[in-house]
């Protein structure tokens, strides 16, 4: 495994050698030259630094929503400086009712503000209307970052160092923001960057942008940033070394205390090509996965967190698998991402979640001219009867046309069994933003093959899907899906295999001149066994109605036709095994009702809720699912969720209940306090995370993370410490 990724090392310093003078610029309908300063800045969210005086302006702010391409009720300005090490952003932000400005949301960093005023702003280095980078920041100085994996999705969880200050004043509200060019990756003879920026009234439902395109904004849609030159990469290497104590006890084990230290080194190969090197990897300040109850015969599908897999994740992404917009699949986001070739969660966790130890890890990724390229080597060590195991990954794809793209990706390696396996894929990706009135289309062309030991023939799989994914007026989209009943990608992610699926989704949405919206559709998903032995077909209506604020109410139903070829479990009660039940072999067709409503979420209280009731395979069902966050005080917000889903069935009865209670306080800017506590009735399971973090700076952290789950063995309320462990880390980054 080493050998194979030097020799996919040698290849990429040698293509980088080939490509690296080719550089991308395109040309806008918006620029600006940007001004180089030598006076000094300090981001403390105060416009009076000297400096400002010489920056470049703008003010050429126009709506995106509610209606595109009118003015705004509130004037904002721009300013843009850099120097040898960073790129400085300031913005001033009028507002007549400066006492209604929106903003519940505190602390260092979040991984959402879309519910507050805020301004935001997209960075495409490459300036090649496919990658970028997203930074955005609130009246409280709180910031929130992310990475485009497509270019109409960002992944929140990639986070890096900058800076960010936020004041109040009386006629609005004032940032600073400086970008360390340490932070981003870009080719260094590229002096025009892609840049647009946007600011967010949430009370008026006011999204005001610089540039977009059919109501929308991201790295397709950006203005040229022109004149950057002798930029500081600095010598490009990062050391992370960090150290974790950890004690761990249980039911039955005795307590065990460790200490485990951890190495991650980051460097440059070139200034657009990234090297990650981590040692003894440790995850245990990563976030716990939000439960779920299965009540589908099929995976469901938890999104990757952990920072290793998360930079440059949006180079892996193949053929936008999953990165649609529709949400009526027949059991949800799994369907979605069937077929991904490489889905980082099958590295270092089981299939239940647990951790398995990364003994040493490489990665490689970046960008040369029109070419992204990125590979993974990683040592797994022994779970279970699975030998400790050499994982590979290599992907590269090549800009091409305006907006598109055209790529390979390879796996070697199976971190669930004792088996060799190997994928390779192809995937063709269209986009065209361009088109007449600000229309899209879009198209997605892949095939994979794996090779399992022992297994041969019938182990592909195909894709295509043709999409014009507008946010006003007609919208459409047809595909298909085809996954042979060999096909393994075991570094990948499937939830059903041997199957056709077919999908196709056509709606209309009516802006009014009040800017509500009123958006009604009709989606069809059709799974179809290859053999003809099984299906699973979906039939949806959709009406909705949405206020430019976001309040909104929505009506759905769905006719579901299932045909069923072997009994599965659906309900399995932890205190009896024995007594599960089971959905036969047969036909099933039902139909059910979902309605719900929720309100905008930059008020105090917020709620959501949904109900859904009808048949359910030989029985029926009720659904009632609900979110309610109150944010009392900038430093408090506490959010419930509770789903409740009970079944009548001839078999047997049964109710699932998931309940989870998040608590955060960002004590200070630097200090928050954050508990998570999750419980269902199914596995009787009761489960408590609690993070406490202080911030020193970005780079310099702390973490006091607690897991302890409780189980209810004998289902009479007496919960009995199952797990329970205490991990202490710091972080410290070395960046030269």
């Amino acid at each position: 495994m080493i050998i194979t990724f030097i020799r996919f090392f040698c290849l990429l310093m040698i293509t980088s050698n080939v490509l690296s003078q080719e550089v991308i610029n395109h040309t806008s309908e918006k620029s600006f030259q940007i001004v180089r300063t030598s006076e000094d800045l300090i981001i403390d969210g105060v416009l009076d630094d000297k400096a400002w005086s010489q920056a470049a302006m703008i003010d050429d702010f126009l709506l995106s929503k509610p209606t595109e391409g009118t003015l705004p009720s509130e004037k904002t300005e721009i300013y843009i400086l850099y120097d040898d090490d960073f790129l400085y952003i300031g913005g001033r932000f009028w507002d007549s009712e400066p006492d209604k400005i929106a903003a519940t949301t505190a602390g260092h960093r979040v991984d959402r503000l879309g519910d507050d005023d805020r301004f935001a702003m997209i960075l495409s280095t490459y300036n090649d209307l496919r990658s970028g980078y997203r930074f955005e920041t609130n009246p409280n100085g709180t910031k929130h970052e992310g990475i485009y994996k497509t270019v109409g999705q960002h992944l929140p969880a990639w986070d890096t160092i900058w800076y960010a200050g936020s004041s109040y004043s009386k006629e609005g509200w004032v940032t600073e923001i400086a970008i360390p060019f340490k932070s981003i990756s870009f080719h260094p003879e590229n002096d025009t960057w892609g840049i647009n920026f946007s600011r967010s009234i949430r009370r008026r439902g006011e999204e005001i942008t610089w540039l977009s395109r059919n109501r929308t904004y991201n790295p397709s849609i950006v203005g040229q940033m022109i004149g950057l030159r002798g930029i500081n990469q600095g010598i490009g290497l990062d050391v992370r070394p960090s150290i974790t104590l950890n004690k761990k006890g249980g039911v039955t084990d005795t307590d065990l205390i460790s200490s485990e230290p951890s190495l991650d080194i980051f460097y440059k190969f070139t200034p657009s090509l990234n090297g990650t090197l981590t040692i003894n990897t440790d995850f245990s300040s990563t976030e716990v996965d939000t439960r779920q109850v299965n009540l589908s015969r099929f995976n469901l599908f938890f999104p990757e967190k952990r920072l290793f897999f998360l930079q440059d994740t949006d180079i892996f992404e193949f053929g936008r698998i999953g990165s649609n917009t529709n949400n009526k699949s027949i059991d949800g986001r799994g369907v979605r991402e069937n077929g991904r070739p490489f889905f980082s969660r099958k590295i270092g966790l089981s299939s239940s979640g647990q951790s398995i130890d990364i003994n040493q890890g490489g990665k490689l990724s970046g960008r040369v001219g029109r070419w992204s390229v990125g590979a993974i080597a990683i040592n797994q060590s022994k779970s279970g009867n699975n030998h400790s195991s050499d994982l590979f990954i290599g992907r590269a794809s090549a800009s091409i046309l305006e907006e598109s793209s055209v790529g390979l990706i390879t796996t070697i390696g199976d971190p669930t069994s004792n088996l060799d396996n190997s994928l390779v894929g192809f995937d063709f990706r269209f986009l065209n933003s361009r088109l007449p009135n600000g229309k899209i289309i879009e198209a997605d062309i892949w095939a994979q093959k794996s090779t399992t030991q022992g297994i041969s023939g019938k182990d592909n799989a195909y894709s295509f899907e043709l999409r014009a994914p507008n946010s006003t007026g007609l919208r459409w989209a047809i595909g298909q899906k085809e996954l042979q009943e060999n096909f393994n990608p075991a570094l990948g992610f499937t939830n059903r295999v041997n199957i056709r699926d077919l999908t196709a989704d056509l709606g209309y949405t009516h802006l009014f001149e009040s800017a509500d919206a009123f958006t009604t559709g009709a989606y069809a998903q059709e799974i179809v066994s290859l053999d003809g032995s099984s299906h699973s077909k979906i039939y949806t209506l959709e009406q909705r109605y949405a206020k430019p604020t976001n309040d909104r109410i929505f009506i759905r139903n769905i006719i579901t036709s299932e045909l069923i070829n072997k009994p599965f479990k659906i309900y399995t009660p932890s205190s009896d095994p024995d007594s599960a039940i089971i959905i036969p072999v047969g036909e099933y067709k039902f139909t059910t009702t979902r309605a719900g409503l929720g309100t905008a979420g930059y008020r105090k209280l917020v709620t959501a809720f949904a109900f859904e009731k009808g048949d359910f395979y030989n029985g029926s069902m009720k659904e009632f699912w609900s979110k309610t966050t109150w944010k009392p005080l900038k430093e408090l917000a506490l959010e419930l969720t509770y789903k409740v889903t009970k079944i009548h069935l001839p078999q047997g009865n049964f109710s699932a209940k998931v309940t989870g209670l998040t608590i955060k306080s960002p004590l200070t800017n630097s200090l928050s306090l954050s508990s998570y506590i999750q419980y269902d009735n199914v596995s009787e399971n009761l489960g408590l995370n609690a993070r406490l973090q202080w911030i020193v700076e970005d780079g310099k952290d702390f973490f006091i993370v607690l897991n302890h789950n409780l189980q209810d063995y004998d289902k009479n309320n007496s919960f009995v410490s199952k797990m329970a462990d205490i991990s202490i880390k710091a972080n410290y980054i070395l960046r030269f």
